[in-house]
């Protein structure tokens, strides 16, 4: 099956093969928020990006293989709901940026811009977009034989950046960071995973950059 993307709450997850990396994309909670259960196809080892809720079902996706850390990638809680479950029911580090430890229910490790989070052989750059809240996250996994992927939490999303509640400094910190350090910086075919919602590529949503930031979110 090719991957789409198109998840919907309790719905079927959708899986991505890469060479070395598989990506399982499911929607969770009344706020179909995204999760994404990263798998290093060489080690087996594990890491989920948000567990946003229903631990039940995200336990049953990790399965019997374990799960090495939990990465939330901004503390609005419902990014977090099944976070204190799963991380009990499997031992995973909780990690988060150290601008939003204090918004999460556990104590978690502190992650900082620049800083590699291990799926087994595979690596993901942390990248600190300041805005829709001062610790937001993405996720970069640039593939040796592919395309980069990018997991943008609640940053980025086809259309625009995240919510910065009509506030004029938050969203110029969004805008500036998401345009320096993501559209600066990567290609086109750069394909992003946002917090809620359908995926998209830089290349998609590039042209739109001045619009989003003359009509200010």
């Amino acid at each position: 099956m090719t991957y789409t993307g198109d998840v919907t709450p309790g719905g079927a997850p959708d899986v991505r093969e890469l060479d070395r990396l598989t990506i399982t994309k499911v929607s969770v909670g009344p706020m179909d928020n995204n999760a994404y259960l990263l798998r290093c196809r060489e080690t087996g080892e594990q890491v989920l990006i948000d567990a946003a809720n229903e631990a039940p079902r995200l336990l049953d996706l990790i399965g019997e293989d374990g799960l090495a850390a939990v990465v939330t990638t901004h503390r609005h809680m419902d990014h977090w709901v099944a976070l204190e479950e799963v991380v009990a029911k499997t031992g995973a580090r909780p990690l988060v940026h150290a601008d939003d430890a204090e918004g999460l229910p556990i104590e978690a490790e502190p992650l900082r811009e620049g800083d590699t989070v291990r799926v087994g052989d595979c690596a993901l750059e942390v990248i600190h977009l300041r805005g829709h809240t001062p610790g937001s996250i993405a996720l970069l996994y640039r593939d040796p034989s592919g395309i980069p992927h990018l997991f943008t939490g609640d940053s980025l999303f086809p259309g625009g950046v995240g919510n910065t509640h009509q506030d004029p400094e938050r969203f110029a910190q969004l805008i500036d960071d998401v345009a320096g350090k993501l559209f600066d910086r990567l290609p086109d075919e750069t394909w992003f995973y946002p917090g809620h919602g359908k995926d998209s590529t830089l290349g998609a949503e590039r042209p739109a950059l001045p619009q989003w930031r003359a009509r200010g979110w």
